[in-house]
């Protein structure tokens, strides 16, 4: 849009040094000729002004992720390209790099394609294999996030060889789908699968899953928890036996009172960040939604209802009747360090940071939502219409005590 302000600006400028619209109307009631002169010139500038508006509606769909204000540079012009050559949307599939009968007929455009990305370490590697095993037979991509350099330990695996690998030493999940899973990178999968490496999937199954999420219109989503799991933060992620999935939880112990009232997370619209569920379009939100320098993700689940295209009470779930375990292991960074002189306790530093990349999230969340003027938040308004309807009915029963005392 700012590319169209700069056209009309031009535009503008040219026609008043060309043309005298002051003197225009002089002459218009004087000399008919003179008219039609400027009949003709408006209709040249909203022309030319349709034209290019079109065109930068058509450069924002071929690259719809190339803006200067995420990247910091100024817009590289791809003008001298043809549109046509312009391949915007990519994916994660392997390309044989020669082609065959066998290979050709595997391709199957028209099925659908999800994502499963995991970030593992050699130790989880008998339990990665279990839960790779559940979502082969779906049609899921396979990519691994090795924080801990060991490629060559999953080799020995039939379907290693047909997963993407990428490694990074003691890189954190947020960090490597930052960099690896762009939006227009993963544009052909419907959904993306961004779970931890320790989840038990015994009870759980990808296709059963996805049926719920397209039928209830999940954008955002997670298999519900088993309740012998371990690492359980938040209420709403356990499972309820007797649904198929809920939106909400009713709590009224410790500091948040969930009840039917309730519209914020982690009540409703929330999801926790081991086992997340997105949808192409709410992924292309949530990737931008992660820092590039926060690499623990903290607090970024409060946010994700943002990013659920639409009501966030009714885009987001969990899902009950494909259920996880959550082992709560421990890998990345190593165990705590036993009580020795001078040795560093890994998982207290992590924690530590982990704590401060915390108050930056909400830091930068308030320091952006009150800069940016023309951002208005899409819950509030239910919130304050909630808080005068409560103050409406206060001053009432305060009233009618007053008449009846």
């Amino acid at each position: 849009m700012r590319a169209t302000f700069k056209s009309w600006t031009w535009l503008l400028k040219r026609l008043y040094i060309l043309f005298d619209v002051g003197s225009c109307r002089v002459k218009m009631k004087q000399l008919p000729f003179m008219g039609v002169v400027c009949t003709v010139m408006l209709f040249i500038v909203y022309r030319t002004t349709k034209y290019q508006y079109q065109q930068t509606e058509m450069e924002s769909r071929l690259y719809p992720f190339d803006t200067s204000k995420e990247s910091g540079m100024a817009f590289t012009n791809l003008n001298s390209l043809p549109h046509g050559i312009i391949e915007a949307r990519s994916d994660l599939e392997l390309k044989p790099l020669w082609s065959t009968s066998s290979s050709n007929s595997k391709i199957n455009l028209s099925s659908p394609h999800n994502l499963l990305a995991i970030p593992v370490g050699i130790k989880q590697k008998d339990n990665v294999d279990i839960m790779v095993q559940k979502f082969l037979s779906e049609n899921f991509t396979i990519i691994l996030f090795h924080y801990d350099g060991n490629v060559n330990g999953w080799r020995d695996l039939e379907w290693s060889k047909k997963a993407i690998h990428i490694v990074a030493l003691n890189q954190t999940k947020w960090w490597f789908a930052k960099r690896f899973l762009h939006p227009a990178v993963v544009s052909i999968y419907d959904y993306l699968f961004l779970w931890d490496e320790d989840l038990g999937v015994e009870n759980f199954h990808p296709g059963r899953y996805l049926e719920i999420v397209k039928s209830e219109g999940l954008e955002i989503s997670q298999p519900a928890l088993d309740p012998n799991s371990t690492g359980i933060h938040h209420r709403i992620t356990i499972r309820r036996r007797t649904k198929k999935f809920h939106r909400r939880v009713y709590d009224v112990r410790g500091n948040v009172k969930c009840s039917d009232t309730s519209e914020e997370p982690p009540c409703t619209g929330f999801v926790e960040g081991m086992a997340p569920v997105f949808s192409r379009s709410a992924w292309h939100c949530a990737w931008h939604l992660i820092q590039n320098d926060l690499v623990h993700g903290w607090g970024m689940d409060m946010k994700l209802g943002y990013c659920a295209q639409g009501n966030r009470m009714k885009n987001v779930g969990v899902i009950d009747s494909e259920y996880i375990v959550h082992q709560s292991i421990q890998t990345l960074g190593g165990s705590s360090a036993r009580k020795k002189q001078h040795a560093v306790d890994v998982r207290s530093e992590i924690r530590r940071q982990s704590t401060s990349e915390l108050q930056k999230f909400k830091e930068r969340w308030e320091k952006a939502a009150k800069e940016d003027k023309n951002w208005v938040d899409p819950f509030r308004s239910s919130q304050r219409w909630k808080q005068r309807r409560h103050q409406r009915h206060h001053s009432k029963g305060v009233s009618y005590l007053q008449r009846t005392s």
